[in-house]
């Protein structure tokens, strides 16, 4: 049987916590930051996990099922 291969993509967006939770970062916080306030900036700095719909897909990508 072939190896597994993790997506290099996944590998580079998600990191595990201790727990085994998948934690992820906010989109939209990267270029076009003048049009958005304060306010929105400073709530997409924070760190996220992925929502227990995704989980599956994520893991699978990360090659953790």
């Amino acid at each position: 049987m072939p190896k597994m291969k993790t997506i290099s993509g996944a590998k580079k967006r998600f990191t595990l916590t201790g727990t085994g939770k998948i934690k992820r970062k906010h989109a939209f916080k990267s270029h076009i930051l003048t049009k958005k306030t304060k306010k929105q900036k400073r709530n997409l700095t924070h760190v996220a996990l992925v929502h227990k719909t995704d989980l599956n897909n994520v893991k699978a990508m990360l090659c953790l099922r």
